[in-house]
């Protein structure tokens, strides 16, 4: 709506002598509404080139600009030299008519021109329910698909994750020491011949996961020579609780990635040999490192421990690699803060493969910390006393869950006040949003 006066603003000042060649017009929308619909103080930026008195040069514009009638109903110079447009009723009125007649597709535009977008995000690994630092970055993920989507690209959202780690070991021997247990209560074993993990999953998930298990293959079960029955389960299991939470938050994802796979099908051995072979790898003490030092880091990467495990940066190149090779135009990655120090290895690993980097953009988010009476929520998944995603979502609902993990920028520390998501009043900022919107369908109404 603003473009109409800023030409006529450009071509006043080109028919005055004395006004840089360079010099930009600026409108704001005045604070006051009283004083228009749009104001600009070109008058005083110009004073000390003109050698004028502001007002002086605000008259010299206002008679010279060639407004349309139909668009702007006054012209007014107000103060030391600022210019207030307001606009016509008749002008807005069409605007207005112009975006309801435009229905959904509204603000939509061809950006993107059909290009593919990659947005991954959540990327829990299967050990527990979602907590609310992982909804953090749910929101966070499906928000940035919905604006590439409104905006043009092909958007495939994919969830990426470690089902073959040493996580998912713990979660095996969490899952197996509590059938087991279960079984000795109802009389079917005399004594557990697993004890709990030290290090195990506590919460009480893993206990249903294992009363499940018991009342379906408890017979069968008993005797189990190996964790993974218990570990498929417990992984099984809560991917389906992972996949209703989202649900409930309204986010679909397209496509899953493990990094198993990423083994199986020999991308990190390419990976890693790859590197070899164009001289970025070197061997010492027993273990395998990038020389990342050459690439503007201050020391080298280890890929390889001296134990022959690799370390998360490897899978982690032959995954982008991966997601590089599959056409995408865009690669959007959604981190929390703890990734801060290791995205940067695996774009350095790319560039030298040959891959074009600059694809890839990682969204890094600081954490969330949850509060309540003024007091800090301490959460800890393996010691059980975190507060789920879902528990979020029935307490205070998916709109102010899906807001308030948006009302500060990604690199900013969040804190999350229940006290106030609860809150059915006007201190609550998720209030005026909905008491807008439900105006908004009441004018439509009508």
């Amino acid at each position: 709506m603003s473009e109409h006066i800023d030409k006529a603003l450009r071509a006043a000042l080109a028919s005055m002598g004395g006004v840089p060649k360079h010099f930009t017009v600026e409108l704001s929308v005045p604070a006051n509404p009283s004083h228009g619909d749009l104001s600009t103080n070109t008058a005083m930026r110009l004073a000390s080139h003109l050698k004028k008195a502001p007002r002086a040069i605000a008259e010299e514009i206002v008679r010279r600009l060639d407004l349309d009638g139909d668009v702007v109903e006054t012209c007014e110079i107000a103060g030391p030299g600022f210019i207030n447009f307001r606009f016509s009723e008749g002008y807005l009125c069409r605007g207005l008519e112009g975006l309801l007649n435009a229905g959904p597709a509204w603000g939509r535009t061809a950006v993107g021109q059909g290009r593919r977008a990659m947005v991954e995000f959540v990327s829990a690994n299967p050990t527990g329910p979602l907590t609310v630092g992982h909804g953090r970055n749910a929101v966070l993920g499906d928000t940035l698909a919905n604006l590439l989507e409104w905006t043009g690209w092909d958007v495939t959202r994919e969830y990426y994750f470690n089902d073959a780690g040493r996580q998912m070991r713990v979660l095996g021997r969490s899952v197996r020491a509590r059938f087991e247990e279960i079984l000795v209560d109802s009389g079917t074993r005399r004594a557990p011949a697993v004890s709990f993990p030290d290090d195990g999953y506590r919460g009480e998930y893993i206990r249903e996961i294992a009363r499940a298990l018991a009342a379906e293959r408890g017979v069968e079960l008993a005797e189990a020579d190996s964790d993974d029955p218990f570990k498929d389960a417990g992984r099984d299991a809560i991917f389906e609780a992972i996949g209703r939470t989202l649900f409930r938050l309204d986010i679909r994802m397209d496509t899953y990635s493990n990094e198993r796979s990423l083994y199986e099908n020999g991308a990190v051995n390419r990976t890693l040999a790859a590197l070899r072979g164009g001289g970025w790898i070197y061997e010492s003490d027993g273990a395998v490192w990038f020389r990342t030092s050459d690439l503007g880091k201050n020391t080298d990467t280890v890929l390889v421990k001296s134990t022959g495990e690799p370390t998360y940066r490897l899978p982690d190149i032959a995954y982008h690699r991966d997601k590089l090779d599959r056409g995408f135009d865009l690669v959007v990655n959604v981190f929390g803060a703890d990734h801060v120090a290791t995205y940067p290895d695996i774009l350095r690993a790319l560039r030298v493969l040959g891959y074009d980097a600059d694809k890839i953009d990682v969204v890094i988010y600081q954490f969330v910390t949850l509060m309540r009476d003024g007091q800090e929520v301490k959460m800890s998944t393996r010691k059980a006393n975190f507060v789920t995603l879902d528990e979020l979502i029935d307490e205070v609902g998916v709109d102010v869950t899906r807001y308030f993990f948006l009302m500060r920028a990604s690199g900013t520390h969040l804190e999350f006040d229940l006290d106030l998501a609860r809150e059915a009043g006007d201190t609550n900022p998720v209030f005026y949003l909905q008491y807008a919107h439900a105006r908004i369908r009441s004018i439509l109404r009508k």
